[in-house]
């Protein structure tokens, strides 16, 4: 294993240049073995894990995910007010920051973006209770894109970019993952259910924090600073396809939603009227049988 970290080091250090060594030694930061190997697993519960409950009765995991969700929701509360005022204590330009200017600041960033890398870890946790739960629609290609993908490109970061310009999607993620997280928290006691109505803003949310990190990270090309630029396109490229994946997820769940009530309502109504109308020819022809008996 040694040998195959140490090959697999050499090659990154040659194709991304030098480590940030303010993370060297950081637990899970040293190789890439571990984060490579914990998204394979991901994959293959993702792809094992529905046909091995095939036949199962469905898990409730009612109280696990009350819990599990609360966790998550203080965990992003956390991040989102700790990169808020980290960003504010080093005085952090939004238009393009590098990553050493920040003094101090720098390190609490680097500090929570750790742990923002790690959610990412806890967050396979989502799909494995989908599985558990058989709400196997849930696992869409958007869901296990994301989750696959997110944990791998926080390792990169967390290695190379560990500060400055990375701070702002980890910010605006965090904050949404707070009404996300507490949504699906509430929503997993049964008594609540009626009074969560936050469930579409959320991706509306999500979407607006994917152009809003693109406007960002394009203002760092247009007026750059010490931050590597290859890693502001590609932020931009994987923002892109999270808007196509997202827009797609949010046409087909709630505009065809909308419209499969207008229908049923519309079919609702001509029944009532086709009701109504039927009604009606009964009570005429009962009205005609009663005057041909008494004829």
């Amino acid at each position: 294993m040694d040998f195959v970290d140490r090959t697999i080091n050499s090659y990154l250090d040659v194709w991304l240049g030098p480590r940030d060594p303010r993370v060297k030694g950081w637990l899970l930061l040293e190789n890439y073995t571990p984060t490579f190997i914990f998204s394979v697993f991901y994959l293959l519960i993702v792809w094992l894990g529905p046909k091995y409950m095939r036949n199962k009765q469905p898990f409730s995991c009612r109280g696990i995910l009350v819990v599990y969700n609360l966790g998550l929701t203080l965990l992003s509360l956390y991040m989102f007010y700790e990169l808020v005022t980290g960003v504010w204590e080093g005085g952090y330009n939004f238009f393009c920051q590098d990553t050493h200017s920040g003094g101090e600041a720098d390190m609490k960033i680097i500090r929570v973006l750790w742990w923002y890398y790690f959610s990412k870890l806890i967050e396979f946790m989502d799909t494995f209770f989908f599985i558990l739960r058989k709400n196997n629609h849930q696992i869409t290609v958007l869901h296990v894109y994301h989750h696959a993908t997110m944990l791998n490109i926080w390792w990169f970061v967390m290695n190379w970019v560990p500060c400055g310009h990375s701070y702002f999607g980890a910010t605006l993620n965090s904050f949404i993952h707070v009404l996300m997280y507490s949504y699906y928290g509430l929503s997993a006691v049964p008594a609540m259910r009626p009074y969560l109505w936050w469930k579409k803003y959320i991706t509306q949310g999500q979407l607006t924090q994917f152009v809003l990190t693109i406007f960002q990270t394009s203002c760092g090309v247009v007026w750059p600073c010490a931050f590597p630029q290859g890693w502001l396109y590609f932020q931009i490229f994987y923002m892109i396809s999270l808007i196509i994946l997202f827009t797609n997820f949010y046409i087909q769940t709630y505009n065809k939603k909308a419209s499969s009530r207008r229908k049923e309502y519309q079919n609702g109504s001509t029944a009532t009227v086709n009701g109504y109308t039927n009604s009606f020819s009964s009570l005429e022809n009962n009205v005609k049988q009663r005057k041909q008996r008494k004829d």
